[in-house]
């Protein structure tokens, strides 16, 4: 048995657990809060993140987190990114030299504008890789079929992770390109939000397959330059997750913009989600990317104006669609 620590008890994180545990591994899933660990490990179910399911026997939960981050080969971080330093940095030292990391967050982090692989590359000395595709906790949960990616630049390493994943419900892919994986995820969540908005202005269909379209055009504009390859945007990190979070309800971003569509105010859709919508911060640090490499995203820069200073969706629509006519490449 592998033995896997995985930090982060959210949904996705639980999830995760669960089906590496499932997959016979020894897992630890670290819970942040005491209470909440506790209650994980008398009824055998996460009632804040991921209630109506059970989690399986063999996994075991902790509280401690030098205690779970110890002795452990591989650490699957699936903590929200905007929270990734301050969770790992005074820990590090609990970290085996040869463990491997994995990060299944999808962000990019406020003022440093680094994704959470570089965050790790920062603050340790280990090997990162990053898990991403499109996939639902729920879904993947009650074993649906789903397909993600694995990117690790050491290909031997990618390929271990991929049996250490995959089952006959959750099958993974490697892939050697783990910046263009983590943008893909990361800048899919400001897209998400975008159809949503779309969505509960009741803009139809044409408006959404426009928008996932040509947001798809911006993230892999950035990513190029920025060093990913082109063709991850066109693989289930990029189009497959752009595609889940763009249409699909479960969505946290989505269901936000949604709601901004709808007329609701920013500070009263956050309070009352119990889990991070990745898309409200990334809405931040990816405008700040664009005009760092001075690339063209204004799909991105509109959704930053509606997020950070309260623009009216309705004019940040009419922009979009008034803007210089161009050719399409």
């Amino acid at each position: 048995m592998n033995k896997i620590a995985v930090i982060g008890a959210g949904s996705w994180g639980t999830t995760l657990a669960c089906l590496l545990a499932d997959n016979g591994h020894d897992v630890t899933l670290w819970v942040y809060e005491k209470e909440l660990a506790d209650r994980i490990k008398t009824s055998r179910e996460n009632d804040v993140f991921l209630p109506g399911y059970k989690v399986p026997d063999n996994l075991n939960i902790a509280n401690d987190l030098e205690g779970v981050l110890e002795n452990a080969e591989y650490i699957l971080s699936v903590v929200p990114s905007q929270h990734t330093r301050a969770v790992f940095k005074d820990v590090v030292n609990a970290i085996s030299k040869d463990a491997v990391i994995i990060s299944a967050s999808k962000g990019i982090e406020i003022g440093t504008l680094l994704t959470v692989s570089e965050i790790f590359n920062e603050i340790t000395g280990n090997k990162v890789t990053a898990i991403s595709g499109p996939s639902f906790a729920r879904e993947v949960i009650e074993k649906k079929p789903t397909a993600v990616t694995i990117a690790s630049a050491d290909k031997e390493v990618g390929i271990i992770l991929q049996t250490l994943f995959s089952n006959d419900y959750f099958r993974v892919y490697t892939n050697t390109d783990v910046m263009g994986a983590e943008l893909g995820g990361a800048l899919k969540n400001v897209m998400a939000i975008a159809s949503g908005i779309s969505d509960g202005l009741g803009l139809g269909s044409s408006s959404r397959a426009a928008l996932i379209t040509r947001g798809l055009a911006e993230m892999t504009r950035l990513g190029v330059v920025m060093g990913a390859k082109e063709k991850t945007f066109g693989g289930l990190s990029g189009l497959g997750d752009l595609v889940l979070t763009c249409t699909g309800t479960l969505s946290r971003n989505y269901s936000v913009g949604h709601r901004l569509g709808k007329g609701e105010k920013l500070k009263d859709i956050i309070a009352s989600m119990k889990m991070v919508a990745e898309g409200v911060a990334t809405s931040e640090s990816s405008y700040e990317l664009a005009r760092k490499h001075n690339v063209e995203m204004p799909i991105v820069q509109q959704i930053y104006k509606v997020i950070n200073e309260d623009k009216d969706p309705v004019d940040a629509v009419r922009e979009l669609m008034t803007r210089a006519l161009k050719s399409e490449y």
